[in-house]
């Protein structure tokens, strides 16, 4: 059986409220021994850490700020909370944290501030921070830029850019995680990642949104990140043998402690 890890799954989502214990046993069933939990805002804690303790050996929780969650009003709060959190335990990352400029642009400002902040915890604490690059790519690579020092490393989530801006984020000291949008019929990263290393690219599949083909229209699962492997195989003629063993030995790699 291959050994797959999912880097990005909110599977406390209440998407999965139904079926939650069925649903990680059918991922661990599939040879996902991994599934790395990432922060919305305080909101979703709770039921992250739930999670977390109910199959401690295969659900890892991480700790940020999410950019969508990032608001005039509360923000500082929400990092008052992330800092705290922090301070109280060993987290597998820190993140999601980034820029999303798909749904407001207006708050650009404080999204950087969120995002920067949450780069100086990541490297003081050694973790990898998980970014989210909606629309915002270049943004969240200047801000990489200015912040790394040699301690800062992390996945640039559900990458889509050019490969150009791959090699950027490469050369900074990230990798790029993969998901269900690798599979879908107009999606240029095929090409894109045909001329990237292998070792620089984790899987994920940002359950429960994303589903690959063939599950588009369904609710997503970390099970289902196989067919985001296959697809890679596909792309870079490479056995889905050696997909799974180096973005695997990649993901154990960037997660170490």
């Amino acid at each position: 059986m291959l050994r797959l890890i999912d880097t990005h799954a909110h599977l406390y989502s209440r998407k999965f409220d139904a079926d939650r214990p069925e649903m990680v046993q059918r991922a661990i069933a599939a040879g996902v021994e991994r599934m790395y939990l990432p922060n919305i805002d305080s909101e979703s804690i709770e039921g992250m850490l739930a999670l977390e303790a109910a199959f401690p050996d295969n659900c890892f929780a991480m700790m940020g700020l999410h950019p969508g969650s990032v608001q005039p009003d509360k923000y500082e709060l929400e990092l008052v909370l992330v800092e705290k959190w922090l301070g109280e335990r060993l987290w597998a990352g820190i993140g999601e944290t980034g820029i999303d400029l798909y749904w407001d642009k207006s708050n650009l400002d404080i999204q950087k501030i969120s995002f920067a902040r949450q780069i100086e915890w990541a490297k003081d604490l050694g973790r990898p921070i998980i970014i989210h690059s909606r629309e915002s790519n270049e943004e969240c690579l200047e801000l990489v830029k200015a912040g790394q020092d040699g301690r800062l490393r992390g996945i640039f989530h559900c990458f889509s850019g050019t490969l150009e801006q791959a090699q950027r984020m490469i050369d900074l000291g990230f990798m790029l995680g993969i998901g269900g949008t690798l599979t879908y019929a107009k999606s240029e990263l095929p090409n894109v990642l045909r001329e990237v290393p292998l070792e620089s690219i984790v899987l994920e599949t940002d359950a429960p949104y994303l589903p690959p083909v063939p599950h588009r229209g369904k609710r997503n699962e970390s099970a289902f990140i196989r067919h985001v492997a296959e697809m890679l195989s596909e792309a870079k003629v490479l056995p889905l043998e050696k997909i799974a063993q180096t973005t695997t030995a990649n993901a154990l790699r960037m997660f170490a402690v």
